[in-house]
Formats: structure tokens, C-alpha cells, sequence
């Protein structure tokens, strides 16, 4: 990392008694880097409500101050987002050169060594890649740079699951329209179809990173967007059927693998329907899956938050990882247990030396993303009713609205008004 002009800052002094477990280090303040440019991203919205209303100071790069997560009442300072470089993979070197000098300027802001927090895949590669220069300013988990670009890779996931002995749909990567028509009549349809690296297509989400693919037209289109998906290569992945059989998994991870704090939850409702983000979720203790994930984060020495997406096969009972991030998910603070602690504070108590509080779970709370709920409900509503996470009852997180922060709910409700707006006049105009 180049030098900066401003002295070195050193970290804060720390007491000679130990703290109690779960009391915050409030002099460390906190930095989420995220360098996908999408101004609807909740995750990082419940990064900075949590930790700020731990008394931490947080910082964040945001696309501009109208943003939602620009107008929380908990964010200390917005940072500028590092100019987008989508021509390029996550780690390679220009990339990460243009986040280091934005590291760099915001160091130099904040003043003291920030615990640094990556809230998307292609920000936790460039952090692990970045390490070695970046721990002289920021306060950081150690997992190696080849490890997360292992988990991110979902191609490479596939070899990691054989590894560790964890279910995983049989996946191809198709080299020709021909190789795609003969991975039909080997998964049959409909199946998954997914970009190995999701992190290199352009902006704008003209391709998705995971498609459920129903007809062979649709896999012709698909594959034929091959050459503007910026590198990245089409996987199709066999599909497991069964209505309700997605599950996920939250941890934070300390250096020697011990788990430190984590659950288990289901998809009640995802946007898109069947292979999309976790709209609806309801936290509900699964065994299996996470003795699947504590194995998977020991056999990779793996230290930091991961978040891990599972699909149980109903003809089997198995249940299979399908997607791992080396970074919190979106609606991780659906795993906030009974004495508030989430795996964004563990982190921020861990990586200060501070001592992570014995977990109380709390199962039965339900996450809800408004937006995304709003549509996924709207896709499904004969079946709502049945769903348990509506019945009442339950203890609700939701993703954008807070009483003691309003703003950001008004700015994305505004937000999509707008984007909606803009879609329908660019119909109308078509």
C-alpha cells in the first residue's frame, strides 16, 4: 500500500482487567466496505443500526448521501464508494489498488485503526487479498486470500464440499450450446443456473446470478449471454425440488474455529421465487446444518463471519450446500439472540479482544426484508396463510424499518418509487 501523508495511527490502549464478556471496546469505531454498487443493500444497513446502537462508532462507503443506509441516524461518517472497475476481477491488482487509496483516504479520516467489515463478496476478496498491508491500520479477521476466493467461487465450492463430506447438487459448466443441451438430459429440467463468479457481471442486473432455468429456449438465451457476463462462467446446477426446503446458516468464527455465535434459520419466502435472497425467514434450530457448516469453517481454518445457504432434498433428507460467502448475509440480524448479541458485534468483540458472550438463542424470530417481501407475498399469496413465520407471535426483525431510524425506510421506499417509475416510462417509450 503506498504511504500517506498522515502519521501512523496506533490502536487504542487497552485496560489491564479484563472487560466483561460482550462489553464493547467503543473507542474502536468500525468500516464496512462494500464495493457492489446496490443502494438497496439492507445487510449493511443492519451493520451500522447494530453496532452503532452498541455505542460504536460506524463508518461506511455509500454511493452518494441520498441512499438509504447514507441516511441512518447511526452512521457516523459515509465514505465515497471506490470508483467501480467491473472490467476487472475482484483481485486483480488495479482493482485493488484503487480500494487500497480508498482505504487509505478514509484511514486517514477516521483517525484510529477501524475494525474493517467486508458486507459483499467481491469486498472480502479484495480485503483478504489486500491483508498483509492493510493490519498496520485496520483490525481485521486472518482467513487466506485462497480460502475466500474458494468460498466465493461457486465452482470451486463444489470441490470443497467433496472435501469436507457435505452434500452438494452435481454442478457442469457447459462449454458450448451442445454441452448445455447435453447437461439437460444428465440434470434434467427445470435446474440452476448460476455464475461462478457473480461479482464480475456488469452492473445494472441484466443477468442474475442465479437463474431457475425451466425451458431450453430460456438455457439458449442464457448461455448465449456468455460473453457479456465479464468473465464469469455459466454453471448449471441440478435442481432440487420441494417448496420450503431452503435453510441457511449464520456464524462468526474465532482464529482457533471456535464458533463464537450462530444459527440455523429456513426460507419462508425468497425474491426471486425458488432462487433468490431470503425475504421471509424464520430462525429454527437444524442440527445437521450446522454441524455441516462448523465442519466446513474448521477443515478451512476459516475466522469471520460466513454465511452459508442449504437445500434440503425431499427424496432424500440430505441436505446440500449451495452457496457459501465469506462475509455477513443480508439478513443476519435474524440471528440476534436474547442478550442482543449478532455475528457483526461478535466480530467487532473478537477482533478488539474483547470476549464474546456466551450465545442465548432465540429461535422462532423472523426476519423481513419489506421490499423483497412485498413482492415474493404478492407471487404466492394462496399459500401465505400456511406459512410459519406469519402466524403471529414471533418475535419480528425487519430489514428497513426502525422507530428509532426512519429515514432509510423513506429513502428506499422513495428509492424504488423512482426506479419503478423509470421502468415503466423506458415500457412505455420501448
Amino acid at each position: 500500500m503506498p504511504p500517506i501523508d498522515a502519521p501512523a495511527v496506533s490502536g487504542p490502549a487497552r485496560p489491564s482487567v479484563r472487560p466483561a464478556a460482550g462489553q464493547f471496546d467503543t473507542d474502536v469505531p468500525a468500516l464496512l466496505l462494500r464495493l457492489d454498487r446496490n443502494p438497496f443493500h439492507h445487510g449493511s444497513l443492519g451493520a451500522v443500526r447494530s453496532l452503532g446502537r452498541a455505542g460504536i462508532e460506524v463508518h461506511a462507503f455509500t454511493e452518494g448521501p441520498r441512499t438509504p443506509l447514507a441516511r441512518s441516524r447511526h452512521l457516523h461518517r459515509a465514505h465515497p464508494m471506490p470508483p467501480a472497475a467491473t472490467e476487472a476481477a475482484a483481485g486483480d491488482g488495479a482493482v485493488a489498488a484503487v480500494v487500497a487509496r480508498a482505504l487509505e483516504r478514509a484511514a486517514r479520516r477516521i483517525g484510529r485503526p477501524p475494525v474493517l467489515i467486508a458486507m459483499d463478496d467481491r469486498a472480502a476478496l479484495t480485503a483478504a487479498r489486500l491483508a498483509g498491508e492493510l493490519r498496520a491500520r485496520f483490525l481485521l479477521p486472518g482467513p487466506a486470500p485462497e480460502t475466500v476466493a474458494a468460498l466465493a467461487d461457486k465452482a470451486a465450492l463444489a470441490r470443497l464440499c467433496r472435501d469436507a463430506g457435505i452434500p452438494h447438487p452435481r454442478t457442469v459448466a457447459p462449454d458450448s450450446v451442445a454441452g448445455a443441451v447435453a447437461a439437460v438430459r444428465d440434470l434434467g429440467l427445470p435446474l440452476v443456473a448460476k455464475w461462478d463468479r457473480p461479482w464480475l457481471l456488469p452492473p445494472g442486473g441484466a443477468l442474475r446470478s442465479t437463474t431457475l432455468v425451466r425451458d431450453m429456449a430460456q438455457l439458449r438465451r442464457l448461455y448465449a449471454a456468455t460473453p457479456r457476463a465479464g468473465g464469469a462462467t455459466l454453471l448449471l446446477q441440478r435442481y432440487l425440488p420441494g417448496p420450503g426446503e431452503d435453510w441457511f446458516f449464520h456464524g462468526c468464527f474465532a482464529a482457533d474455529g471456535r464458533l463464537l455465535l450462530g444459527g440455523t434459520g429456513r426460507k419462508e419466502l425468497s425474491w426471486p421465487p425458488s432462487a433468490g435472497l431470503t425475504a421471509v425467514g424464520r430462525w429454527h434450530a437444524e442440527p445437521e446444518v450446522a454441524r455441516a457448516a462448523a465442519r466446513l469453517a474448521r477443515g478451512l481454518r476459516y475466522h469471520g463471519v460466513l454465511d452459508l445457504d442449504f437445500r434440503r432434498d425431499a427424496r432424500t433428507g440430505a441436505f446440500h450446500l449451495l452457496d457459501a460467502n465469506p462475509r455477513p448475509g443480508a439478513q443476519f440480524r435474524l440471528f440476534t439472540d436474547r442478550q442482543g448479541t449478532d455475528v457483526v458485534r461478535a466480530l467487532h468483540l473478537d477482533l478488539t479482544g474483547r470476549a464474546v458472550p456466551e450465545p442465548r438463542p432465540a429461535p422462532g424470530r423472523v426476519f423481513v426484508a419489506e421490499n423483497y417481501g412485498l413482492l415474493s407475498a404478492l407471487r404466492v399469496l394462496p399459500a401465505l396463510p400456511a406459512l410459519p413465520a406469519l402466524r403471529g407471535g414471533a418475535e419480528l426483525e425487519t430489514a428497513w424499518f426502525a422507530a428509532d431510524d426512519p429515514r432509510p425506510l423513506l429513502a428506499m421506499a422513495g428509492g424504488w418509487l423512482r426506479r419503478a417509475a423509470g421502468k415503466a416510462l423506458d415500457r412505455a417509450r420501448g
